[in-house]
């Protein structure tokens, strides 16, 4: 597996969903790559940090959030909650 590769699953791999057999392949990779280690971490730590910023839609932002990265949140989250309705019709 490349490291692109890794980049391609890394969101399976995070939600436990890649098979066994993908998974073995991206854990090897792993185990032989620091550079995706740091990746992944920092993958999680961002869903993690996204997670909580979000947790309570009351709560207002930090005023040094840049403005550009929450219309890019919005606008994902936008996005998958389309994909999550399916095509209409």
């Amino acid at each position: 597996m490349t490291c692109r590769e890794l980049a391609d699953f890394l969101g399976d791999y995070v939600a436990g969903e890649l098979d066994a057999q993908v998974r073995a392949v991206f854990d090897a990779h792993l185990a032989a790559c620091p550079e995706c280690v740091t990746y992944l971490r920092t993958y999680r730590d961002t869903i993690r940090l996204v997670k909580d910023a979000c947790r309570d839609a009351e709560d207002s932002l930090p005023a040094d959030v840049p403005e550009g990265l929450v219309r890019a949140i919005l606008a994902a989250r936008a996005r998958r909650s389309g994909q999550a309705r399916g095509p209409a019709g």
